[in-house]
């Protein structure tokens, strides 16, 4: 088979990269298009994945509309040289929308479910959407359900092994307990209209948690000076070292909220939509605890941030969780390969 991967955010890079080596391994061929965006190229680069690139995208509505046309174009002249017989990238427009233009079948993965714009431009197109059975949405006959998460595609056992040597590069002990707080920017198309953390909180977080355990603070934005003393600094690729030895996650992120979670680490996640896989992580683990962005949510994820450093046995216990949840999930790139083996010829 000949396959393009579409890329539009560094954490596709994870979802696909196991899939992407082990169906090289069986003699398919693979092409990765990337939007350059953060640091997906320097991922797709450290893991010696060759790609093209389609550019940065736009912020906004026109900008992203914008762009939309001129990604579908740079797809289609792609695809008239690679002449793929299947599309497969994680909830996003162009690839299902060429596909459906070249008349291929395209999978696509989505775990966000108020991600209503790109549900309606991409969801039509597709032939297929796999979901998380978790996922709170109906998107019709060509939904698929899976017994998993998106992050089991590249955190599961099978291909991720934690590396203690994170915590000289932290300069932690091996007992000392440390916080990850992240804090994002809010600019994505299902970002619209949300604020997230006030900075009297964000600050407020910090100095709490900081009277129990060491604060790194990892951020898309800029920070003020005195949170950004706090800024983790430490290779882009070590990040699922540092959340799986750190004793809680603290902050806006749903992905990393959990990956986390599926690192045997509590998380608190705060977000007005939430999610379906949080909040399952949350009601069937009690591995992630969601919080809106109220005022009153947002004291209350602090206190909850803070209760949880206080109960000493509380790491070990995470971990043994871990175990359950990973005994309940099923492997989601195996998954991945063998719904798109069969379309083989």
């Amino acid at each position: 088979m000949r396959i393009i991967i579409d890329i539009n955010h560094p954490a596709h890079v994870h979802y696909f990269k196991n899939f992407s080596r082990i169906m090289h391994a069986k003699g398919h061929k693979i092409l990765f298009v990337s939007r350059n965006k953060e640091m997906a190229h320097r991922l797709l680069n450290l893991y010696n994945i060759p790609f093209i690139n389609r550019g940065k995208g736009k912020d906004g509505r026109i900008g992203k509309f914008l762009y939309l046309l001129y990604a579908n174009l740079t797809l289609m002249k792609i695809s008239s040289r690679f002449k793929p017989d299947l599309f497969l990238n994680f909830l996003h427009p162009y690839p299902s929308q060429v596909a459906k233009l070249l008349g291929k079948p395209s999978f696509v993965f989505s775990d966000t479910e108020h991600a209503s714009l790109h549900h309606k431009l991409t969801v039509p197109f597709a032939t297929k959407v796999f979901t998380p059975s978790c996922y709170r949405t109906d998107l019709g006959e060509k939904q698929v359900r899976f017994n998993g998460y998106m992050e089991l595609a590249y955190l599961h056992p099978a291909y991720f092994t934690p590396d203690p040597e994170i915590l000289d590069i932290l300069g932690v002990q091996e007992n000392e307990k440390y916080v990850i707080v992240r804090f994002v920017s809010w600019a994505a198309a299902h970002d619209f209209d949300h604020a997230g953390m006030t900075l009297q909180n964000k600050r407020k977080a910090v100095q709490a948690l900081a009277k129990l355990a060491k604060v790194f603070i990892t951020s898309e934005g800029e920070l003020p000076p005195d949170l950004e003393k706090y800024r983790i600094r430490i290779p882009f690729d070590k990040m699922h070292d540092a959340i799986y030895y750190s004793s809680l996650l603290f902050g806006e992120s749903a992905t990393m909220a959990s990956e986390a979670a599926v690192l045997g680490t509590p998380s608190i996640f705060m977000d007005n939509d939430g999610r379906g896989y949080t909040d399952e992580e949350e009601k069937k683990y009690g591995l992630v605890f969601n919080f809106t962005e109220s005022e009153q949510d947002q004291q209350r994820a602090i206190e909850k941030a803070v209760s949880i450093l206080e109960d000493e046995g509380s790491k070990h216990r995470y971990k043994n969780i871990r175990e359950v949840l990973l005994s309940d999930c099923i492997d989601t790139t195996e998954f991945m390969v063998s719904e798109v083996l069969k379309y083989a010829h």
